[in-house]
């Protein structure tokens, strides 16, 4: 009797260790996430965007590279190739789109309104790739925290005199981003350890980036501090912490969820550049913040147990 009591109250308590465990997950990956913007726009004080973003990815590909080739199972070039497409997908388009999106004069505040509407980026892409659909708490959820987005960044957006097509590449970006989430939720290759996926990744990136650095004035390195300062930061922060929490977060939860996560990266973005530039932080921006949690909160309880304790 006493051993049966003892093993079905160890179960709620391992239950809710592992709950606390995801939210903790899915709270730094907000941050590492949000990191992402910062760095960048640090950076970009420095260098050209591409020049960044190349050299972003160069540094994160050769930093996990020796840990790619010895930890882990042998890469096959069938494992590899998949790879190189989630990167193109996953990296490439997503980053290189917002950033070219923002150099092309579309407002930062509606290119982090258009990412973030990756949860409904995903819902809409999940039916034919993966043969699922939001419910319906999970749509109110999605939407409530695209409200919540929309109270914190509306009144940074100012449409201006920009190109039409200018404001189509965010969208594609976001569009770029839930394709590769969902095909790598059912991808064969699921078995490779995060560091090994990130790897291949971040260098098929660099590959595709250094295209569009030489084209917009060159891929050799600016060696001043602060262009040395913000790759750095966007290597161990954003790219490895975010890219790398980011995929072991859909190994322990669902696109879904994992997506819906990232509705606060705009908010957490705007405080962070509050603290570090000075910029407004208003109570509609702190305001938005909790809307957007109510509607994460709805979307993660409306998620199915099944879907919970998926594993990629």
């Amino acid at each position: 009797m006493s051993e049966v009591s003892i093993l079905s109250s160890g179960r709620p308590r391992s239950g809710l260790l592992a709950v606390a465990l995801l939210v903790l997950l899915e709270a730094v990956l907000v941050i590492c996430w949000s990191a992402g913007f910062i760095g960048i726009r640090f950076a970009s004080d420095h260098a050209p965007i591409f020049l960044i973003l190349l050299w972003r990815s160069l540094v994160s590909g050769l930093v996990l590279l020796p840990f790619t080739l010895t930890v882990g199972p042998k890469l096959r070039r069938e494992h590899v190739l998949p790879q190189m497409l989630f990167g193109a997908l996953a990296m490439s388009a997503y980053l290189g789109a917002f950033a070219l999106a923002i150099s092309s004069g579309v407002p930062t505040g509606l290119v982090a309104l258009i990412t973030d509407m990756l949860p409904l980026a995903v819902a809409l892409l999940s039916w034919p790739v993966l043969g699922q659909a939001l419910t319906t708490k999970q749509w109110i959820g999605s939407f409530i925290g695209l409200a919540g987005v929309l109270i914190a960044s509306g009144r940074s957006i100012n449409m201006g005199d920009v190109p039409v097509w200018a404001y189509a590449l965010p969208v594609a970006g976001t569009l770029s981003l839930a394709m590769a989430t969902l095909l790598l939720k059912r991808s064969p290759t699921n078995f490779m350890p995060v560091h090994q996926k990130l790897c291949i990744q971040c260098l098929s990136a660099a590959a595709i980036f250094a295209v569009f650095a030489w084209h917009e004035g060159g891929v050799a390195p600016i060696p001043e501090p602060g262009f040395i300062g913000g790759i750095v930061w966007l290597v161990l922060v954003a790219t490895i912490g975010a890219w790398g929490l980011y995929y072991l977060a859909l190994r322990k939860s669902s696109p879904a969820r994992v997506t819906a996560v990232l509705y606060l990266s705009p908010p957490v973005v705007m405080i962070w550049a509050w603290i570090m530039f000075g910029e407004p932080l208003s109570w509609a921006m702190v305001f938005g913040l909790a809307v957007s949690l109510v509607g994460i909160i709805i979307v993660a309880r409306a998620q199915k147990p099944q879907a919970e304790i998926a594993t990629v």
